[in-house]
Order: C-alpha cells, then sequence, then structure tokens
C-alpha cells in the first residue's frame, strides 16, 4: 500500500474507532442491552512492511504526528537499545537482533529536527565508557549515524548529536527510587532533556523477563557509580539488584517514574529470543520477517501500553510479566488491552510465538 494510502486508512481507522469507543448499549436479539465498551485511555500505532523508515514515520503520523510530541526549540534525548554497540565493528549486534535499528533511529531523528528541536541527542550507555558510533550501520550498509547526524545537521536548523553517556554526560542527576538505593543516577542528557524518546529492540531478558521501553533505561546510569569489571574485558551494573525480575524492574521503573518518556517506539525487524539479552547471554536470533513474514514496527506515548502490546505480540501473558504489573501499580501507563486502542495493523496479525528466557535470578 503506497504510503499517503496507508495515511488516510489510518485517519480514517481513529475516527472510526474513536466512534466505536463512546460508551452506547447494543441491544442483543433478546432485547437485552451488552455492557458498554471499555474506555481507552492509550493508543498504540503498529506498522507491518519491509522499509523502516517509512514504518517508523508512519507510527508517529498514526498518532498525530512528531508536533504532538516535540515543540519548537527542544532538546530531544533518544535512548536506543545499543546493548552490545561497544563491539559493533566485528559483533554484527545490528544483524543479529541485538541492537535497534539505525534506520528507525536515524527517521525519529529527522522527524524531530523537521518539527524544529533545537537538539537531538541519541545517547546510550552500554558496557563500556565509549563505543564508536561509525559502526551503528543501517541494515543496508548505506549509512551509519555518524554520516547521518553530519547530514541531518546540515540540512536542519537543529543539530543532532551522538552521545556515550559515561564520557560526555555533563553531570549526573538523582531521581528518587523505593530500591535500597533509595535513589538512582541517570546522565543529566536526560535529565535535562524536554522530551525523551525510548527506542528498543523487542528482546527477551534472562534476568527481566522481557527488555523493551522501560527497560532501555538502566543503560542512563554511570558505570563509574553502579559498574562491575568483568572479566577485566566489560562492565556490568551489578550494584542494581538483578535476583528475580521485580527487583531489577524496581530500578528502571524508578527512573521513567522520575523522568517522563514522551513516545516509545518498538523495533520488530530482527529481534532476539530465549535467553537474551544478547547472543552471549544464550540469546537467538528472531528475525520477524521469518516468523511473520514482514517487519514491524510499534509507537506510543504511553510507554507501559507500548510495552504490553509488544509483549502481546511476544506471546508473552501481560499478568506474568512483572515489570507492566508493577509500572501500571506505579501509575506509569495503561496495561490493559481492551484499554489500548490499537491504530494500523491489528493486534492478532502481529503475534508470533516467541521463546521466553529462562530466569537466571542472578548477575554473571
Amino acid at each position: 500500500m503506497e504510503k499517503t494510502r496507508r495515511r488516510d486508512f489510518l485517519k480514517a481507522g481513529v475516527g472510526a474507532v474513536a466512534a466505536m469507543g463512546s460508551p452506547w448499549p447494543l441491544a442483543t436479539c433478546r432485547g437485552s442491552a451488552q455492557a458498554p465498551r471499555p474506555q481507552i485511555n492509550a493508543q498504540v500505532a503498529a506498522m507491518r512492511g519491509d522499509n523502516l523508515d517509512a514504518m517508523t514515520r508512519d507510527a508517529i503520523d498514526a498518532l498525530g504526528g512528531i508536533h504532538t510530541v516535540v515543540n519548537k526549540g527542544d532538546t530531544v534525548f533518544i535512548k536506543p537499545n545499543f546493548v552490545t554497540i561497544p563491539w559493533a565493528k566485528d559483533n554484527k549486534c545490528f544483524g543479529a537482533g541485538e541492537c535497534t535499528k539505525s534506520e528507525i533511529i536515524i527517521a525519529v531523528m529527522e522527524e524531530c529536527l523537521k518539527a524544529g528541536a533545537a537538539e537531538v541527542i541519541v545517547g546510550e550507555g552500554s558496557h563500556l565508557p565509549k563505543c564508536d558510533w561509525q559502526y551503528a550501520v543501517t541494515l543496508d550498509g548505506n549509512t551509519n549515524l555518524v554520516e547521518a547526524a553530519k547530514r541531518l545537521s546540515s540540512k536542519y536548523d537543529g543539530k543532532a548529536t551522538l552521545a556515550c553517556l559515561e564520557t560526555d554526560s555533563p553531570a549526573w542527576v538523582e531521581v528518587p527510587s523505593k530500591t535500597p538505593l533509595n535513589k538512582i543516577a541517570i546522565s543529566s542528557l536526560v535529565a535535562n532533556a524536554d522530551k525523551v524518546i525510548s527506542i528498543p529492540v523487542a528482546k527477551t531478558h534472562s534476568w527481566a523477563q522481557l527488555t523493551l521501553a522501560a527497560k532501555n533505561f538502566v543503560g542512563v546510569t554511570p558505570m563509574s557509580r553502579y559498574a562491575q569489571l568483568i572479566a577485566n574485558t566489560w562492565w556490568n551494573r551489578g550494584t542494581f539488584d538483578h535476583s528475580s525480575p521485580k527487583a531489577i524492574a524496581q530500578v528502571y521503573l524508578d527512573i521513567v517514574k522520575g523522568k517522563r518518556v514522551d513516545l516509545s517506539i518498538i523495533d520488530f525487524s530482527i529481534c532476539m529470543e530465549g535467553d537474551g539479552p544478547s547472543r552471549g547471554n544464550g540469546g537467538r536470533t528472531m528475525n520477524m520477517k521469518e516468523r511473520l513474514g514482514s517487519r514491524a514496527v510499534i509507537a506510543s506515548t504511553d510507554i507501559m501500553a507500548a510495552d504490553a502490546t509488544a509483549a502481546r505480540i511476544m506471546s508473552h501473558d501481560t499478568k506474568k510479566v512483572k515489570q507492566l504489573t508493577m509500572g501500571f501499580e506505579m501509575g506509569l501507563g495503561e496495561i490493559r488491552e481492551q484499554a489500548i486502542e490499537v491504530l494500523g495493523e491489528k493486534l492478532d496479525n502481529l503475534r508470533v510465538d516467541w521463546k521466553p528466557a529462562r530466569m537466571k535470578g542472578h548477575m554473571v
């Protein structure tokens, strides 16, 4: 379907569902009335196809356009999941499903700059103090984030910046936490941003069950304060309690509560199943084009609705995913399926078999 037709379809679909969402009785064959439909509290846009750039922009448009999120003059912080980017030169982490695809990030960067953002910062903490952004290459190999940032900065009034948070953060700002730590430090690049966007790739996780838009924010904390050197080669944030999905969820949910996330976009192209979040942990590459027949992207201004919808696509019972039930109880967003309006592709057309992770309950 051509982009213009798809966007027209989405606009029509939004109006139709909105009309259906108003409470009204339906007469049954016996003359009795059915209960009114539940109130819609969140929207998730879902797109299928092969072009990640176009799908990302279409998902944002379905939610009303980037102008509903980003204002002129804003500083926008974008957090991808680049868990293994320090080794991207050799490990093919993008094609393996370990990292968010650069096509999606570049599309969001440009949409924000089009909206008049003064600066768009793509930042990651990962597992080493520095990473080489030139190896964040698109799947087709045509460009990387360094080239894209230069191009976009020259094309628009605002600038695009890439930040390795451990070395590039001007300061660290503490947010309250219900963990025994009582407070958690996050990069000032995140804390001081006007708008924050989370762009993870869908993966299962051996300590968190799933790693999606909320779990993504462990990577904005300082290694200097929370990490331990592993095998004399890489750093892992072992100061955080990983003894159970509940324990580690409290960390990143406290960060999300302390700093609002304005938009979440989840990459369902080449992902990871099993004992993720990386192949080193025992995760297995899961290509949605093979499993579903196409790639997919979902987006929402409600971070919990995005993660809950992603969990359903991944065939996980949301009632059993601790981070989802905890986030809902903390008032961070909607997770109930009946209260989430899915725009674009139908949810049932996206659900696939997805091997869950085995919970390890401790750090390695």
